[in-house]
This record gives C-alpha cells, sequence and structure tokens, in this order.
C-alpha cells in the first residue's frame, strides 16, 4: 500500500477543499481551529505511533462538548503523545483517513481536544484545519441490485383477471399485478419483457387470436402505468396454442371450469448482457 506524507501538512488544504466545500465548514461537536491565534500542536515525530492510527469515522462523529475523558477514551481511544489523564488539559491524536479514489492510500490528520476546568472536552483543533471536513463526508449508499424477471414465465390465472370472455381487467386481476410490478418495475434491467396471453379452446380461432391480445395489452397498459417503460414490453397473444390442460368432451359449465388452467396472461423478460 502506499503511503501519503502524512506531515507535510500544507499540501491537505488542496487536497481536501472539494471535500469542505460538499461538507460545509462547521462539524457537529467540532470547533475550527485558529493556529493564528496560538493553537499549537505538537511535533507528530514524538508521537508513540508517529504514523498515526485508523479511527472509527462513526465513533469520531459522537464526540462532542461535555464529554468525559472516560467517554473520549471508549469512543477514540487514549491519545498518543505521552499525555495522562489527571489534570491534562489536552489530548493529542493523529488520525488515518482512507482517500475516496479507491487507490488503497490514505492522509494522515492531528487532532486536539481541549479540555474545561471541570476535565470535560470543550474545544476541538484539526491540523490541517480542512481534515474536519472528513467528518461530513458520507460514503454514497450502494444501489440496490435491480430485480430481474425469473428465468422462467410468470404465469397468471385469466380467470382470476379477467371476467370470462372478458379483456377488462378485474378487481382481483389489479391486486395480481400490483404484486408483480415490484418485479417488474426494473424493467431498464432486462432487455425486454413479453406479455403473451392465451385462451382455451372454446370459440372460434379468430375470435381467441383477438382476444387474446386484448388481455395481454391489458396488461401491458396497467404495468406502465404502474411504471414500467411502455418501450421494453412486447404483447402477443396466441390465442388457444400450447394449452397447458386437456380435457375431454363434456358439458359446457364443466369444460369451462376443466380449461381454466389455458386461460393465462404469461410475463417473461430477457436480461441484459453484463457490460
Amino acid at each position: 500500500m502506499r503511503k501519503v506524507n502524512q506531515y507535510k501538512w500544507a499540501v491537505w488544504p488542496a487536497l481536501l477543499a472539494g471535500a469542505m466545500l460538499a461538507a460545509g465548514c462547521s462539524t457537529t461537536g467540532s470547533k475550527a481551529s485558529d493556529n493564528a491565534q496560538g493553537v499549537s500542536f505538537p511535533n507528530p515525530s514524538h508521537s508513540s505511533v508517529p504514523e498515526g492510527l485508523f479511527v472509527n469515522l462513526e465513533n469520531l462523529r459522537k464526540v462532542s462538548p461535555g464529554m468525559t475523558k472516560k467517554q473520549l477514551y471508549a469512543l477514540i481511544g487514549h491519545p498518543r503523545f505521552d499525555e495522562g489523564v489527571i489534570g491534562v488539559r489536552k489530548w493529542n491524536y493523529i488520525f488515518n483517513f482512507r482517500k475516496s479514489d479507491g487507490s488503497g492510500d490514505y492522509f494522515s490528520c492531528q487532532y486536539q481536544i481541549i479540555f474545561n476546568k471541570q476535565d470535560l472536552a470543550e474545544q476541538f483543533y484539526w491540523k490541517p484545519e480542512a481534515c474536519k471536513a472528513v467528518l461530513e463526508m458520507h460514503h454514497a449508499a450502494p444501489k440496490p441490485a435491480p430485480v430481474v424477471m425469473p428465468a422462467q414465465p410468470i404465469r397468471l390465472s385469466s380467470d382470476a383477471m379477467f371476467g370470462f370472455d372478458s379483456a377488462k381487467l378485474t378487481d382481483q386481476g389489479h391486486q395480481q399485478l400490483d404484486g408483480l410490478l415490484q418485479q417488474v418495475r426494473s424493467a431498464s434491467a432486462v432487455e425486454n419483457i413479453d406479455v403473451v396471453g392465451y385462451t382455451d379452446r372454446i370459440g372460434s380461432d379468430s375470435y381467441n387470436m383477438k382476444l387474446s391480445k386484448k388481455r395481454a395489452e391489458a396488461v401491458r397498459d396497467y404495468l406502465v402505468q404502474g411504471g414500467v417503460p411502455a418501450d421494453a414490453i412486447q404483447v402477443e397473444g396466441r390465442g388457444k396454442a400450447d394449452p397447458v390442460v386437456q380435457c375431454p368432451k363434456q358439458a359446457r359449465a364443466k369444460l369451462i371450469a376443466c380449461l381454466a388452467p389455458n386461460r393465462r396472461v404469461e410475463l417473461s423478460g430477457i436480461a441484459k448482457p453484463a457490460h
């Protein structure tokens, strides 16, 4: 791992200027250092760990005025400049922070806590002053992986989504599609979504072909209203093709019930190739 010269403090204001602009100049629990008014830092070479130590940023952000030395010790450890506890008015640290460019390098900052007569933390200083911006720097949360359509087609019961011999979505059909939207809302993660409608064998071929396509179009329109890009969806009606079940000739009511699995709408997606 490459190590940046942590004691050439003059370069850090320039390196951290961007972070300061993004984070602002104030930090909760920290007072800006003002070396021109007599704030002094010890020589880093006098530290027992002159190379510095990595500190838990979340713990460092919790440091605030009024804390006791015991509380500070629990959060950020003890100082590394042969400083004691009783009667000591200053604690000094050298902290290391990872650079956000992914290079693996890090930079170092000196940090000083001033205590009042009651041994409570009162003032906080950084060297260089720009280092205080690290407390306000937050890594962007990783974006959740898009939900990808399952490899096998999602099969929806046409009878539950539409009235018999109808292409109008029922209330139950709306509920089914609402549950499905979470799976297909990230349609940008797939090359396309195919919505295919089917009917049973009852009725003429031409009528069933039209009805199956109208049902597929009704599903498409509902998905688009729910936020799925229209250009990612293709619709097709296949009429009575590809039956799921075969039913013998019987009374009409029983035949309609037997053929229910064939009346369906199927959705499937093709993933985009990885770049």
